[in-house]
């Protein structure tokens, strides 16, 4: 977890800026500006910069408040703002080389070594929650205590969206993602599934 100290003296748990940044444009891109001011607005928090880390309190209220002001498009909207944030991983940190490294493995292989480097950086999505992984088949993520997990019981969408989306560029083309356990929905955590195809 990386956290920075408050002026209370209280650590604040942060994670990436993409948890809100994507978001945020995939609601410019579908349902305008109008609807993404009043999503923000609703949320209270402040628009990231994307040059540092952001209080992962502020990206659970912006996903809070974007289920409850479009609940119809919601889902949609939140697996998008996933699959731009695994698009933005893609593009701004994971190495072209390391990419095609990647690319060369058996994809067993290639699939344990992206999991790991999942593992190594997450942080930046799961905050304070405490991320693992459980190799075999199928290849498994847990979140204990996932900071983004919707208070009115909601999947967790996002963090699907991400990992299917890094999976499907790198290793196998038609892999999915099922988030089976949620700790929304009273499971002791969140835990998804990985599979090469549906």
């Amino acid at each position: 977890m990386r956290g920075r100290q408050g002026a209370d003296g209280v650590t604040v748990a942060r994670i990436g800026p993409n948890a809100i940044l994507q978001a945020v444009a995939v609601l410019d891109r579908a349902m305008g500006r109008a609807v993404r001011e009043r999503v923000m607005a609703r949320a209270a928090v402040p628009m990231p910069s994307g040059a540092e880390m952001i209080p992962e309190t502020d990206a659970a209220a912006m996903h809070l408040a974007l289920r409850r002001e479009v609940p119809a498009q919601a889902n949609d909207l939140l697996w998008q703002a996933g699959q731009a944030t695994g698009e933005y991983i893609l593009r701004h940190r994971i190495p072209h080389m390391a990419q095609r490294v990647i690319h060369l493995l058996p994809s067993p292989i290639a699939a344990r070594v992206l999991a790991t480097a999942i593992a190594k950086h997450a942080w930046t999505f799961a905050g304070s929650g405490s991320f693992s992984v459980q190799p075999g088949r199928p290849l498994v993520f847990l979140i204990r205590d996932n900071p983004l997990r919707d208070p009115d019981g909601h999947p967790c969408l996002w963090h699907a969206a991400v990992f299917q989306h890094l999976f499907r560029a790198l290793v196998w083309t038609e892999a999915v993602v099922t988030e089976v356990e949620c700790q929304a929905q009273g499971a002791a955590l969140c835990r998804f599934e990985l599979r090469p195809h549906a």
